[in-house]
């Protein structure tokens, strides 16, 4: 786990300085200087072109996660795989370009009822996909060579700070709302170009092609893990696009706008996770190439608490400073107060449940986690349509908490047939009576009159209340040694 935890805590770094920035950016900047029609625009279109550039990639972001292992070679330029893994990316681009021309006048069509601002935008799209297409798959790549904090800086951090001086742009008159449209555009488009320049100047770039390299089996393999990871990826962008989609074709723009940005509140519990995972990917795959079952389990039991402790924390935290979330947002936001917790409930289960995806799709059984991911589809769509007549933007919510619960179910009995993995035991139990009874206290203080102490007072009593025993009882290994890691640092506590 060294190597994951090393990575884990530079990328939950970037992470948590993302947030402070996402925080910024769509709690406070967007929702204040813009109209929920404009907000809803932004990430609509983000939406789409996510949910494309998935696509794109052919599946290599999937290969180079599962696959370079067998590759990884630095004197061979590693076998000709980033060339490889360029073509396709290429590739990709011109069969999404084919598709948008044939598509393109039916889009417009589908669009233009409730969402007509989002036309005159569309070849916006083309732009953003192309360069998501290539950073998801050279942030695979360099996540494959072991670094996974470079990419989570340019995603979280820096293309963050390009959105906040064009919102400064805009506020100032600067520029208008059309220009904004398209600095947005280009700040998350600029890190892929940073993506390659930091590869090239780390030597890290080959464009060597070996062709012979790949044997028939190995191109078999390379082809079925593309076939499958098209599949994950689209299954996984549409997961996390659907409701944001069906929501702008139910209910218009606006109601997308106060949507995503409430989202944004309630994914804030799941953040610290991405870190985790993304490294987390790698090391499952390196392990069940060598077949390292007790590994296996090791990085299974130890994600699964870890990040249950600190899931519970972020939503516990959030939930107790619900009525000073709303003091932040707008009046207009309020109804998507019930769209955070929903959200945050259910990222809280997703964490519970650790490393479980990772697992099984490095795992032989990938195909069998396609499958999972294509119930959760069907799921979502289900849920969505039943629940946003009658509940609005809380249904898709409360569509989404529930389906990921039945996902992870999934994950976990499979896992447990299988391999006989169970990594939940009564620590859980132990953290959960902690963070309740943390909760219950908290929430026995007063409302202090200024929002923002208020916010300071509650959330530091929380989290001393939770975080003490929970250190005390040494539950999580991981969390303990982090921790003494940093009183050590402060002088708090002497090595042994």
């Amino acid at each position: 786990m060294g190597i994951i935890i090393n990575q884990s805590v530079k990328g939950t770094i970037c992470t948590y300085v993302g947030v402070v920035l996402g925080f910024l950016t769509t709690g406070i900047l967007l929702q204040l200087i813009f109209s929920t029609e404009q907000v809803g625009l932004l990430k609509i279109i983000v939406a789409y072109a996510t949910l494309v550039a998935q696509f794109g990639t052919l599946g290599f972001s999937g290969v180079a996660i599962r696959l370079f292992p067998f590759f990884k070679d630095p004197k061979s330029g590693h076998h000709g795989f980033l060339s490889m893994t360029l073509l396709a990316g290429l590739a990709g681009s011109l069969i999404t370009l084919l598709l948008f021309l044939i598509f393109r006048n039916w889009f417009i069509e589908f669009s233009l009822e409730k969402s007509a601002l989002l036309v005159d935008y569309l070849n916006y799209l083309l732009v953003l996909i192309f360069f998501q297409i290539f950073f998801i798959l050279l942030d695979g790549y360099y996540t494959a060579l072991l670094n996974s904090v470079h990419g989570t800086f340019l995603r979280e951090v820096f293309q963050r700070i390009l959105i906040i001086i064009g919102i400064g742009f805009f506020y100032y008159e600067l520029i208008d709302f059309h220009q904004f449209v398209f600095f947005y555009i280009a700040s998350m488009s600029v890190p892929t170009l940073f993506i390659v320049y930091t590869l090239i100047s780390e030597k890290q770039f080959p464009l060597k092609t070996d062709f012979a390299f790949l044997k028939k089996p190995l191109l078999h393999s390379v082809g079925l893990m593309a076939l499958f990871s098209i599949l994950n990826g689209f299954s996984v962008l549409i997961i996390q696009t659907v409701d944001t989609l069906m929501i702008n074709k139910m209910m218009g723009l606006s109601a997308t706008g106060i949507y995503t940005v409430c989202f944004f509140f309630g994914i804030i519990v799941s953040i610290p996770s991405r870190a985790i995972l993304k490294i987390t990917n790698i090391v499952s795959a390196d392990a069940w190439k060598n077949n390292d079952l007790n590994n296996i389990r090791t990085i299974y039991e130890k994600s699964c608490i870890t990040l249950f402790i600190i899931g519970l924390i972020m939503f516990l935290g959030l939930w107790a400073n619900i009525d000073n979330v709303f003091h932040i947002l707008r009046p207009e936001y309020l109804p998507g107060k019930w769209v955070i917790f929903f959200i945050g409930l259910g990222s809280l289960i997703d964490m519970s449940t650790g490393a479980n995806s990772s697992i099984l799709g490095s795992s032989k059984y990938y195909k069998v986690q396609t499958v999972f991911l294509l119930v959760l589809v069907v799921l979502l769509v289900i849920t969505n349509l039943l629940l946003i007549p009658v509940l609005g933007i809380t249904g898709a919510a409360l569509g989404g908490a529930v389906s990921l619960t039945i996902l992870n179910l999934l994950r976990f009995s499979f896992l447990y047939y299988k391999y006989g993995l169970q990594p939940f035991n009564l620590n859980f139990v132990i953290v959960a009576a902690i963070g309740i009874g943390a909760y219950l206290i908290t929430m026995l203080l007063p409302v202090l009159p200024n929002f923002i102490l208020d916010i300071f007072v509650r959330s530091t009593i929380l989290t001393v209340l939770f975080c003490l025993p929970v250190y005390l009882l040494k539950i999580s290994p991981d969390i303990n040694q982090k921790a003494d890691d940093v009183l050590m640092v402060l002088g708090m506590k002497q090595k042994k």
